[in-house]
């Protein structure tokens, strides 16, 4: 069989999948999710073989620091997967919820709005081989079926990964199918996954901008894009200088590598040399480098000189630019030309300006005196995520398991006893 063919199976099977999964009851999918659950701890041991394999290609590849960081599983991530699948099992089945209701006195009917599985979910991601539990898991609960495409550098450790899902499933009753992972590495696969409009109902990308912006080119099936995490923390000049510098540390330092990461801090004239100096001083002390303007570069000569696309560069690593702005105003204005509409903050204690700035910035998760990296979906309480939608229809900010439903609309007679006819 061609990959086109080999793909049209894999479409054709997850569509007959999610048919089952329209009908599964909410007990029959906890049960899937927990017994896969158990199952990555069960197969710890080989999923961390498999990934071993993975770092040493990636390695040899020379992979970014930022990239090893998000393929690297070590027995800690592994049990945060198993226990991010077992807190999906635990969080309520969006599955039928019922969204609205009334009655239409004028013609007799009774309308219910429901929620309802989107139906096929492709999930494509770069690295981070967590990415297949939580997807797969996510998927399953809100009773989609998934395709996953995971990329070249994780694929052995999806591969893995994928097993426990299937045993998960096989002990539920569910069909294997439910949760597919593309069994090739070869990049024409996405093509092929992208034109898939007869089985897939939604493509959600979740990597970097090339990746993203080949999907928003391609793509013929809907998508739930994430473009660049280009995210700012903005010191406003009524900030608190130690919750500034312990929330910007966070922002930037925690983990590098993840989208939620502070890549731009605009700091306040007013404070510049005071709680400014002290924010830059702990960055650079712990191994930042920073890239400021004249202004900022006064500070400390360890600062670099930025240059115009620095405003506008998602890292992904130790480097992060600096800025001084006049006031709110130039803030909010340096977050709309160069922002990506992902995840913003603010530091302040003045509670008017707090509520302009978060009124004012268009991203989907804005934050006060709090880190960019509380973007995240299990921060939110959902258990997990699928990636971050930055755009402004259907789902914005983490894409979880209320994210992944669409809805219909069920009609019954309100009046007792007899048909109903329209006109």
């Amino acid at each position: 069989m061609s990959l086109a063919d080999d793909m049209h199976d894999l479409g054709r099977k997850a569509r007959e999948a999610s048919r089952v999964l329209l009908q599964t009851p909410t007990a029959q999918k906890d049960r899937a999710l927990l017994a896969a659950a158990a199952a990555i701890r069960a197969r710890a041991d080989s999923i961390l073989a498999a990934n071993r394999r993975d770092m040493e290609e990636a390695s040899a590849a020379d992979l970014s620091e930022a990239l090893l960081d998000r393929l690297l599983l070590n027995p800690a991530r592994v049990e945060a997967m198993a226990k991010g699948v077992e807190t999906v099992a635990r969080l309520p089945d969006p599955v039928g919820h019922r969204l609205d209701a009334w009655d239409v006195a004028a013609n007799g009917l009774h309308i219910e709005k429901l929620a309802v599985p989107l139906g096929v979910i492709a999930v494509i991601y770069e690295s981070r081989p967590n990415v297949t539990a939580d997807a797969g898991a996510l998927c399953l609960k809100s009773g989609n079926a998934a395709i996953l495409r995971g990329g070249s550098e994780s694929f052995h450790s999806s591969q893995a990964i994928l097993h426990a899902l299937h045993e998960g499933l096989r002990d539920a009753g569910l069909p294997e199918d439910a949760i597919q992972l593309v069994p090739t590495t070869d990049r024409e696969a996405v093509g092929l996954l992208l034109g898939m409009t007869e089985f897939v109902d939604v493509v959600v990308p979740r990597g970097g901008v090339s990746l993203n912006e080949r999907v928003r080119q391609e793509s013929r099936v809907p998508t739930l894009l994430h473009l660049a995490g280009n995210c700012h923390t903005y010191i406003h000049a009524a900030a608190d200088a130690t919750t500034a510098v312990a929330v910007t540390h966070n922002a930037k330092l925690r983990r590098t590598g993840v989208c939620g990461a502070t890549e731009s801090i605009l700091i306040d004239r007013a404070v510049l040399k005071t709680i400014g100096a002290a924010v830059v001083k702990d960055l650079l002390d712990n191994g930042c480098e920073l890239r400021g303007d004249a202004e900022v570069q006064k500070l400390d000569a360890r600062i670099k000189q930025a240059h115009e696309e620095d405003w506008s560069t998602e890292y992904l690593a130790s480097i992060v630019s600096v800025k001084m702005v006049g006031g709110i105003d130039e803030a909010l204005a340096h977050i709309a030309r160069y922002g990506s509409h992902h995840t913003d903050a603010i530091i302040t204690e003045d509670k008017d300006a707090a509520q302009r700035f978060t009124a004012a910035v268009d991203s989907a998760i804005v934050l006060v005196n709090a880190s960019t990296q509380f973007a995240d979906g299990g921060e939110f309480g959902f258990g997990a995520e699928i990636g971050i939608a930055t755009g402004r229809l259907h789902a914005r900010g983490p894409v979880g398991l209320k994210q992944l439903v669409t809805y219909k609309y069920v009609l019954t007679t309100a009046r007792d006893g007899g048909a109903i006819r329209a006109g």
